[in-house]
């Protein structure tokens, strides 16, 4: 039944408010939760060949079948089952390789800009090392949302890969660990793996190179930390077994809506919990290995704002369809799951985050968002119409006005700004979806599983945050300083030992900067007051690259682009922006 059929069938309505329970959006909808009301199914057809008429029901022949399995104590059974099987697999996927050996697809030897300190004093090993980690799968889709400089190149929206061309594979201290792996081939991008490296000191060089889908970029001078892969590593039970955990679950929930068919409510809790714990111990986990203390702390509140859900929506849709178990399992499971994995389904959509910055400045952003709203408009009209005839538009009108005015209030607090996570989106749009019709199926499936994705992912994050807490390790907009030296200036004449470059004086006090940081082939050089830095330490016959920050009490601001110094005595002029 679709959504204008519904809406002729709940036209004219009324409903009567009990003392105590949530109002039930139609009359309509409240006779599905009494369980007098289901849609025709679209599986139950009759075919005319003119001599003869067939009848085919194959929701009604599905349910006669299936009966005997719908027994409660057989589903309180498999759950016992389900539960001892899914902890299984959760020790094999997590709790079999040590802790320690795990590392992030993003885990690096190296921080950017000036967090390893003067000459690197934070990140450098006491001496050459190994180590065996573990690396999860789908890395290689793990990118750089912030430019990231390197030497003269800016990096961005790939998985940062210095190096790797040489004979030995020696890769720059900064590349994604993970990533780095999968392009020499010892571990497999859908799979994960483990490895082995060893830390170096010094390297002059890197080469780039293409592999098993990456790239890498070179690097023609040098940098004081390095690695290359071992051969063989001793660690086991590498293989990452989300795509076996998720079709496990895609296959039980399949049997809970076919086969074993319970109660709504029943089907509905199983759906919350599978989607939760699926988010938080296999398809994208608060970390390496999954941290089980936050996913309970996360766990608790879900069930709440679940709850929630249930008595706004799902207990008006779901319950229409269980005399139509077919079309019940490809309504809301296949749009469930696609928000379960929102961090797959969506990961091709170029927004990252909702601000103006990133609108700006990622490559198809605004023509992605354009897209959405057009999708969301066109739903939301489609729901209006629906809840228009049913009478009850003034009611929710006035809720999601209410809602609106309160968001336009937090947004304009000073010193924070409004953040709509998308589990957000999701506890904004399911209450209108409380109508028993397809499409509030679809919708209801598709929100519920990604309102799970959010939480058992990112936890209830804030909707209001700190500017620092977006920028992230983007550039803050501050002010920076200039250099002296240009290409008019610099003397090529002179020896290259000899040679000392200049920047601007600090600005007035009142700005707050007290110093300044130099970076040299992206490493801190430089922390101090002076206004010029002697050449006389670096190595002869290389390129240099010199990026140039102020810093103060509380931090350091942007940096310059980068200035380059080439062997043959030609300077370069940074370009005007920032880099990070």
């Amino acid at each position: 039944m679709d959504s204008s059929s519904t809406s002729e069938s709940l036209r004219g309505t009324h409903v009567e408010l009990e003392a105590g329970r949530t109002p039930s959006p139609t009359k309509s909808a409240a006779d599905v939760y009494e369980g007098t009301y289901s849609p025709t199914p679209f599986l139950h057809f009759t075919i005319n060949t003119g001599v003869r008429s067939f009848s085919i029901a194959l929701e009604p022949a599905l349910v006669r079948v299936t009966r005997p399995f719908t027994n409660p104590w057989l589903l309180i059974i498999l759950a016992i089952g389900y539960i001892i099987a899914f902890a299984f697999l959760s020790r094999a996927q997590s709790f079999m390789t040590p802790a320690g050996s795990f590392v992030s697809c993003t885990a690096t030897y190296w921080s950017p800009n000036d967090e390893c300190g003067l000459d690197g004093v934070n990140c450098l090993p006491s001496s050459d090392s190994t180590f065996d980690f573990r690396c999860p799968a789908q890395c290689n889709s793990v990118v750089l949302e912030n430019p990231r400089t390197v030497g003269d190149e800016t990096v961005d929206y790939v998985p940062l890969i210095v190096g790797g061309g040489d004979a030995n594979g020696t890769y720059r201290g900064d590349t994604f660990i993970c990533a780095a792996a999968v392009q020499a081939g010892l571990i497999n991008d859908r799979k994960g793996g483990c490895a082995s490296l060893q830390l170096l000191g010094n390297y002059t060089n890197y080469l780039p190179f293409t592999a098993n889908g990456l790239s890498s970029i070179g690097f023609p001078s040098v940098f004081p930390l390095s690695f290359q892969f071992l051969p063989t590593t001793a660690l086991h039970h590498c293989s990452d077994l989300r795509d076996g955990a998720l079709a496990f679950n895609v296959i039980i929930t399949a049997i809970l809506f076919l086969v074993l068919r319970p109660k709504p409510i029943v089907l509905y809790w199983c759906l919350v919990c599978i989607g939760f714990w699926h988010v938080a111990l296999f398809s994208q986990p608060m970390a390496t290995p999954p941290p089980l203390d936050q996913a309970f702390a996360a766990f608790l509140p879900t069930l709440f704002v679940a709850y929630a859900f249930w008595r706004l929506a799902f207990r008006f849709t779901l319950p229409a369809f269980r005399r139509a178990p077919i079309e019940s399992a490809v309504w809301y499971l296949a749009p469930y799951w696609a928000g379960v994995l929102t961090n797959i389904t969506m990961d091709k959509i170029p927004i990252n985050t909702l601000t103006s910055s990133t609108l700006r400045t990622e490559p198809g952003a605004i023509t992605a968002l354009v897209i959405i709203l057009v999708i969301i408009v066109v739903i939301v009209i489609n729901q209006v119409r629906v809840i228009r005839k049913t009478g009850w538009l003034p009611y929710y009108l006035g809720w999601y006005v209410l809602g609106g005015l309160t968001a336009m209030v937090l947004a304009l607090l000073p010193g924070l700004q409004f953040r709509l996570h998308h589990y957000i989106l999701a506890m904004v749009l399911i209450p209108g979806t409380a109508w028993p019709t397809r499409p509030s199926a679809v919708y209801q499936g598709f929100l519920l599983g990604m309102f799970l994705n959010g939480v058992a992912a990112w936890g209830f994050a804030s909707i209001l945050q700190t500017a620092s807490d977006l920028q992230a390790d983007g550039p803050s907009g501050s002010a920076m300083p200039s250099f002296l030296t240009n290409s008019t200036t610099y003397n090529a004449s002179a020896a290259f030992q000899n040679q000392t470059i200049f920047w601007d004086a600090l600005p007035d006090a009142s700005e707050g900067w007290t110093g300044f940081s130099l970076l040299i082939d992206d490493v801190e050089r430089y922390a101090g007051t002076a206004f010029n830095f002697s050449l006389a330490s670096l190595q002869v016959g290389l390129p240099h690259f010199f990026r140039l920050a102020y810093t103060s009490s509380g931090g350091t601001g942007d940096f310059t682009m980068p200035a380059t110094l080439w062997p043959n005595g030609t300077w370069v002029d940074p370009l005007p922006g920032t880099s990070t």
